[in-house]
């Protein structure tokens, strides 16, 4: 019986809370934007080209690289990175970030038309 009267509790005040209005700022609806590429996967060239937007140094900008291309831990023997994926295994954040500024740098930028 409790259990017949938890369930007619939660079913009634969520129809009681899909019935309620838009939440308003000003008596004017709030709007949802969507982002310019919605629906449209972005490559990983084109999420490190939009981390070369954000200030050059600065943690915010190694934070999106690392977005990207998540750090995992060191190899046991540090090499050279051969590509931008590479990046990824150096520890120092400093020299990360100048890895992938190195790789995302060179990425060749196309103009969209």
């Amino acid at each position: 019986m409790k259990t017949l009267i938890a369930i007619a509790v939660v079913l009634s005040s969520t129809t009681a809370l899909a019935q309620s209005p838009p939440p308003t700022v000003g008596g004017k609806p709030l709007v949802q934007v969507k982002p310019r590429n919605a629906g449209k996967q972005l490559s990983n060239a084109e999420k490190l080209l939009a981390c070369l937007e954000i200030e050059d140094g600065s943690k915010p900008r190694l934070d999106c690289f690392d977005a990207v291309f998540p750090p995992k831990p060191p190899k046991a023997k540090p090499v050279p990175a051969k590509g931008v994926a590479d990046c990824r295994f150096i520890k120092e954040e400093d020299e990360r970030l100048t890895c992938f500024n190195g790789f995302a740098e060179s990425i060749p930028k196309f103009s969209a038309r």
